[in-house]
């Protein structure tokens, strides 16, 4: 319903069909964590690295790892709760380790506006609680955390600010006056609609009809 394409758009990875998407925020200061899908985790690379990703920005393709961002890597490491993971393959991690390596790696690009889409799909309780305490952390350094849900109350007890879409913008404000039940009713109405636009499914089956 457009969510992770909005993300997407702001971080310059898609080119809106129409209309245009600014930010007043630097593209170097924006950090942008995809749905875990979108990730490959076969590429052998271990955690203490994976986090070091986060200032590719700052060091480049080809620059080195100071004592100081190995520092820094291993606080943020530290900071998930993955203290000991340091030299862990990623691909040995579970998903809820992984999830903490990739918060870790954003702690890292140290971003004024942080996109994240659907942080917390398929974590556990316990992931999910360590994660939000993370996102808590950013808010109250004056960061901005935008984040993909489809929990309504995981968005009413950690968001003061919520964008519903369906399709289509259903509301925009502060999250007490957006997620009411007529507005929700009116997202799932929208996202159950009926499509003009798709596409004609063409069948190469060859149906018999009855003779007259």
């Amino acid at each position: 319903s457009g969510k992770s394409t909005l993300l997407k758009s702001i971080m310059g990875l898609l080119k809106p069909s129409g209309g245009s998407v600014r930010t007043t925020t630097p593209r170097s200061r924006i950090a942008y964590l995809p749905q875990a899908t979108e990730i490959d985790r076969s590429f052998p690379l271990q955690v203490r690295d994976c986090v070091l990703l986060g200032c590719w920005s700052a060091v480049g393709a080809f620059g080195a790892a100071t004592r100081s961002l190995l520092a820094r890597a291993d606080a943020a490491i530290q900071a998930v709760g993955l203290g000991g993971f340091e030299a862990r393959a990623v691909g040995s991690l579970s998903s809820g380790q992984f999830q903490r390596v990739l918060f870790a790696r954003l702690l890292m690009q140290d971003a004024e506006l942080i996109l994240l889409d659907e942080p917390f799909n398929a974590m556990d309780s316990r992931t999910t609680a360590a994660l939000l305490d993370l996102i808590h952390q950013w808010q109250a350094e004056g960061r901005t955390v935008v984040a993909v849900l489809h929990d309504d109350a995981q968005v009413r007890a950690h968001f003061n600010h919520t964008v519903l879409l369906a399709r289509e913008l259903v509301a925009w404000g502060p999250t007490a006056q957006v997620l009411t039940e007529p507005n929700l009713q009116r997202a799932r109405a929208l996202a159950e609609a009926w499509d003009d636009e798709a596409e004609i499914c063409h069948s190469d089956e060859v149906v018999a009809e009855p003779h007259p």
